[in-house]
């Protein structure tokens, strides 16, 4: 969770600083080694940036396949968690009073609050303080709409009625309990970030290397090079953030049992 205490914004920012400082890096030292020696031809640095290159897309692509599985689980899970919500409601309609006016209080309660973590935009620190937060408030509604079910099945411990909604309720705790996994819990691991990060300055430094050996100024597109790089790193950091706010998964099947139940 260490990399959530940075804006996605200040890794936009520190990608482009490293993309144009390896690139420049490179370029001096190529430099310097074409001077020196006129030893050192141009093919055999190409293919060796076309190689190290070649990694840094393949890691990229890796990368963004990691983020972009999740971002598809996470949609899922939002369906699958507003069908077993929406179960819950109908079969809590078949128990008596107070149980059905009760659950239907809770459970609406418990969507309010499933919706707001995923809307929830605001500082790193303040999104892990408030989600935490959030993620408590949901597991003691968890608790309340569980002793509902638990008195009223000590009451009638041979009915059908009684299985299936414990059933319902047990299945929507598990999505709630999957989707706080993926998540929330679940982030590219650190040591896959430093790989990331090394293999995109030491690719730059190769191409600076070699432009200078090519005997080539420095160029504008060194600039496009550093925001191509950069847009694609922003893209999977907001994909690995779902809380960041810059891309949201539609909680339209939840927000469609919240109104079902109102």
């Amino acid at each position: 969770m260490e990399m959530d205490l940075v804006p996605i914004w200040v890794l936009l920012l520190v990608t482009i600083l490293i993309v144009m400082l390896g690139s420049e890096v490179g370029y001096r030292l190529g430099a310097v080694a074409h001077r020196r020696s006129k030893r050192e031809k141009e093919s055999p640095v190409s293919a060796i940036t076309a190689a190290t290159m070649g990694l840094l897309a393949f890691m990229l692509a890796f990368t963004f396949s990691i983020v972009a599985n999740r971002f598809d689980t996470r949609k899922e899970l939002v369906r699958e968690e507003a069908n077993a919500a929406r179960d819950v409601y109908l079969r809590s309609i078949i128990l008596p009073e107070p149980q059905r006016t009760q659950t239907a209080q809770l459970l609406k309660q418990y969507l309010d609050l499933r919706v707001s973590a995923v809307r929830s935009g605001a500082a790193a620190r303040q999104v892990h303080s408030k989600m935490e937060n959030l993620l408590e408030q949901s597991r003691q509604l968890q608790k309340q709409m569980w002793d509902v079910a638990a008195g009223y099945a000590r009451q009638n411990m041979n009915s059908e009625v009684t299985a299936l909604y414990l059933e319902s309720l047990n299945e929507l705790f598990n999505y709630h309990a999957e989707r706080v996994t993926v998540g929330w819990q679940t982030r590219i691991p650190l040591g896959i970030w430093a790989v990331l990060y090394a293999l995109v300055a030491l690719g730059m430094m190769e191409v600076g290397y070699q432009m200078a050996i090519a005997g080539s100024k420095r160029s504008w597109s060194s600039l496009v090079l550093a925001l191509s790089f950069s847009i694609v790193i922003f893209l999977i950091a907001a994909l690995d953030r779902p809380h960041s706010g810059y891309i949201t998964i539609s909680m339209q099947p939840l927000a469609d049992v919240q109104m079902q139940i109102a």
